[in-house]
């Protein structure tokens, strides 16, 4: 065995060892899970259970990789490759490519995802009247996943268009012989259900199940698990109720809360002893869970010396928040030659991104955005911004095709392919062809009247800016000229989207203001915003630069220094938690966000944040009140910005001296 038991802690040894019957791990954050279970498994093979029989299954094919290998690398290449670690989904295929003709498919079924869906939901969209509504195929496909997930009837959902692209959409799949991710659970649940002689084939090929992250299982996960495990029940389950955090997608607490449920007096084992925070962090993040009254009691403790008092920072503004933050995080790694990497900026929602990266970009910080949209990447600043580089240079022709019938103006797609070929055919720029009066003269009437009005109205704008009119005024201009912003709202499903697409213009409009007069001015903008949106994001664990990261997507991470954004009500805990009592859920997002950080924690709250250009005061989080005082320091801007100037003032002595 590759691996020496003697060196776990006494609970991660009880945790290994306990290998018969219901097992139930409460894995605090940063305590040595992963370990734990990976040696657990080791065990087995090592106390001569058959590595055929074994079964780990977790959420991602990331995590489940991660798992095969630690596992691999401490029992035989041969048991290894025997025992079967995979997700949920995998797992399901597997179950349901031998038998899946006991529930009426053939074994060759096809599984759909990604553009299939997508095609097909565009299709019946369209067929069910719905090609006016400016629906969004993955607003089908998501609120489809989630009647599945809960298990409502497809007919049964409230949205009666939705409902009847539903019913459609599974009847095609149905007759392509072809399933989707949530066919997958229901399928492999119901055969396994309906079907005793499938139900005991697999449980006793399975004879000993572990599930990782198991406090993010969902009710039909459950009911597969139920139907896999048999008597003895040798099942352990992994997770931790204080790390539950996706209620919003399905994920059922109680599955951990009780299952003593569902499968009687269980082994339950805590693993408290934390090898990542400080005692500072970890004090913070105790106090606070503390407060949730559905819980499993656990305390983390840690087990590492060290580390910084976390700090509380009350901010006058945004811009002021993220200021302080790229400033401190630019001198950090200058001081101390910190990487990049050590720092992360967490935060709860996507309006709050856009000052902090543009903060970023103004230091020159190198950074990476994880689980939301970077603000420059949005549809509406795009195509904004295509609108201003076409005032700036209307020869570019990627931005000018971008907004050619943005909004709708009667130049359709058959008509920019006419555009583009007579471009390539005289080797010139669209817009060059749009100038052309003998060419669009050849074209229909409508079609030569609606560029010619369109060309004269950027020559308009072009003009304007030549002569050093306000940027943000032309930008004002271009938006009611064009019915953009009306436009753009129609399309919106929600009224909170069409809030944040809202915002997000507004939120143009003022870095608009700032800009000095001139076409060379909005050039240099331009190319400014353009230098950071080509990101990858297949390869985001290897792209330097600081992490920029909402709190859901961090979760499983950990980071040297954290600064944790925006701790006021209506962000987190969220505004609708706040309406409808229920902020459980947002303080173990709150807790999720204390425990990334390793040796810094910085928190900050603003009295104030900028919403469509008008200031809104705001409200600390009432998770802040839920602190010990004694466990962090408190400092506001004010304090902080004198402070700072002693520093510089000190820092500017030394130079002298130096000198």
């Amino acid at each position: 065995m590759a691996f020496d038991i003697d060196k776990l802690n006494p609970e991660q040894r009880e945790a290994v060892e306990a290998i018969h019957g219901p097992v139930l791990i409460l894995a605090g954050a940063g305590t040595g899970k992963t370990r734990a279970v990976t040696c657990r498994i080791a065990y087995m093979v090592e106390q001569g259970i058959r590595p055929e029989s074994i079964l780990a299954v977790t959420f991602t094919n990331k995590a489940a990789e991660e798992m095969r290998e630690r596992v691999a690398e401490m029992v035989s290449s041969q048991a290894a490759r025997a025992m079967t670690i995979c997700t949920f989904h995998s797992l399901c295929v597997r179950l349901l490519r031998q038998d899946i003709d006991k529930v009426g498919y053939k074994k060759n079924f096809s599984i759909a995802s990604g553009s299939d869906q997508s095609g097909l939901i565009k299709q019946l969209i369209v067929k069910k009247g719905g090609a006016n509504e400016k629906i969004k195929p993955a607003q089908v496909i998501s609120a489809i996943s989630a009647a599945k997930s809960k298990n409502i009837p497809l007919d049964e959902m409230e949205d009666e268009l939705f409902a009847s692209i539903a019913v459609a959409y599974q009847k095609e799949l149905r007759a392509r012989n072809a399933l989707d991710f949530d066919d997958l659970l229901i399928q492999a649940e119901k055969l396994l259900t309906e079907h005793d002689e499938v139900r005991c084939k697999f449980r006793e090929y399975f004879r000993y199940v572990t599930v990782d992250e198991f406090q993010d299982t969902n009710s039909q996960q459950m009911r597969l698990l139920q139907n896999l495990v048999g008597i003895p029940y040798n099942v352990c389950v992994v997770g931790d109720d204080d790390q539950s955090i996706y209620g919003w997608r399905g994920a059922d607490v109680t599955n951990i809360l009780q299952f003593e449920k569902f499968f009687e007096n269980p082994k339950v084992i805590r693993l408290e002893a934390n090898y990542r925070s400080s005692q500072h962090i970890l004090t913070l993040a105790n106090a606070t869970i503390k407060n949730n009254p559905n819980r499993r009691e656990k305390a983390l403790r840690a087990m590492r010396p060290g580390g910084e008092l976390p700090r509380l920072i009350a901010m006058n503004g945004d811009s002021e928040e993220a200021e302080f933050v790229a400033t401190e995080i630019k001198n950090r790694h200058l001081d101390f030659e910190t990487p990049w990497e050590h720092f992360a900026v967490l935060f709860r929602t996507n309006t709050q991104i856009r000052k902090m990266e543009e903060a970023m970009r103004e230091h020159e910080i190198p950074y990476r955005l994880i689980g939301a949209q970077s603000f420059y990447d949005r549809r509406e600043i795009k195509d904004l911004l295509a609108y201003l580089e076409i005032i700036v240079d209307g020869t570019a022709d990627v931005p000018l095709l971008r907004i050619l019938n943005t909004p709708p103006r009667g130049i359709g797609l058959n008509t920019a392919m006419v555009l583009v070929d007579e471009a390539r055919v005289q080797d010139k720029s669209v817009w060059e062809i749009m100038l052309n009066e003998e060419f669009i003269s050849g074209l229909s009437k409508k079609t030569g009247n609606a560029i010619n009005e369109f060309v004269d109205f950027i020559l308009t704008l072009q003009e304007k800016l030549d002569e050093q009119e306000p940027i943000a005024d032309l930008f004002v201009e271009l938006i009611a000229a064009t019915g953009y912003d009306e436009w753009l709202y129609k399309q919106c499903k929600t009224e909170a989207e069409k809030n944040q697409r809202g915002e997000a213009i507004e939120e143009l409009k003022e870095s608009l203001q700032k800009l000095e007069l001139g076409p060379e001015k909005l050039r240099a903008y331009i190319d400014k915003t353009a230098l950071d949106s080509d990101k990858d994001d297949d390869d985001l664990d290897n792209k330097p630069g600081v992490t920029l990261i909402t709190l859901h997507a961090s979760k499983g991470l950990e980071y040297p220094n954290v600064y944790l954004v925006g701790l006021e009500n209506g962000f987190i805990p969220h505004q609708r938690s706040l309406d409808e009592g229920t902020i459980d859920e947002e303080r173990r997002l709150f807790y999720v966000g204390i425990t990334r950080a390793k040796d810094n924690l910085c928190m900050t709250y603003c009295a104030s944040r900028k919403k469509w250009g008008e200031e809104h005061l705001c409200e600390p989080s009432v998770f802040i009140k839920e602190l010990p005082e004694d466990g962090y320091h408190y400092t506001d801007h004010a304090e902080l910005m004198a402070q700072e100037a002693d520093d510089d003032d000190m820092a500017a002595l030394f130079r002298d001296m130096r000198s």
